[in-house]
């Protein structure tokens, strides 16, 4: 794979956060960018949530329970998102980056095989069904919008989590897939472990040189300009 030449972007850690105000944020930031925004990854842990993607079907959530649920404007199907999981939210403007949606899909996947093989574990991809997978069992799920040749939403990377939420769903509207995390397959056991190596592993693949910011204002989310490398 040929990747980019190295561009600055920035990686902005917001820590936990409840989900409807981030997803909000990047719509803001998405529509309020133009060809001179720096790119940005978001890394987030959320608040327990099921997600429904664009043409999610409500019959793959099975018994919601306490755990709200919210319909998206994400590809996929249903997701959980909740604590011990990474979620990173790459906000690129792939158009600039010359990488087409299907690349852009395969080098996240890659950066999280690449990622678990740090702890020696063997990822894999499925033909037409995004993610990484371990086994039979599912560790991180990547659902995307791309609006004028730029990304959001993103990828969901379970590392030590409570996995018992997805059994209420059909995991990313599969009925019956195992869903697993790095720690039950002999990873870290916490988050910051895994952060710098994932975040890492994408900047390589995109070609990206980040640079710690502070986290967004989530009511005004404002696009920054690219500085020098």
């Amino acid at each position: 794979m040929d990747l980019v030449a190295s561009r600055p972007a920035f990686v902005r850690d917001l820590g936990r956060q409840p989900y409807e105000p981030v997803w909000r944020a990047m719509q803001r930031f998405t529509d309020a960018r133009d060809e001179r925004t720096a790119d940005e990854m978001w890394v987030v842990e959320h608040d327990p949530v099921f997600t429904l993607g664009q043409a999610g079907r409500p019959e793959h959530v099975l018994m919601p329970g306490g755990i709200p649920v919210l319909h998206v404007d994400r590809g996929g199907q249903v997701t959980y998102h909740g604590p011990g999981q990474i979620v990173v939210y790459p906000l690129l403007d792939i158009k600039r980056l010359k990488v087409g949606v299907r690349d852009y899909v395969c080098r996240i996947e890659q950066a999280i095989i690449d990622t678990l093989l740090e702890w020696n574990i063997l990822g894999v991809r499925r033909d037409g069904a995004p993610g990484v997978y371990v086994g039979d069992a599912k560790v991180a799920a990547l659902g995307i919008r791309v609006r004028r040749g730029r990304t959001f939403h993103g990828l969901a990377f379970n590392i030590a989590m409570d996995l018992e939420p997805f059994r209420r769903i059909n995991p990313c509207g599969y009925a019956g897939l195992q869903v697993t995390s790095m720690l039950d397959l002999g990873g870290p056991s916490g988050l910051d472990a895994v952060k710098p190596v994932l975040l890492d592993e994408l900047a390589r693949q995109f070609g990206l040189a980040l640079r710690p910011a502070p986290p967004p204002d989530l009511a005004h989310p404002l696009p920054s300009a690219p500085q020098a490398a």
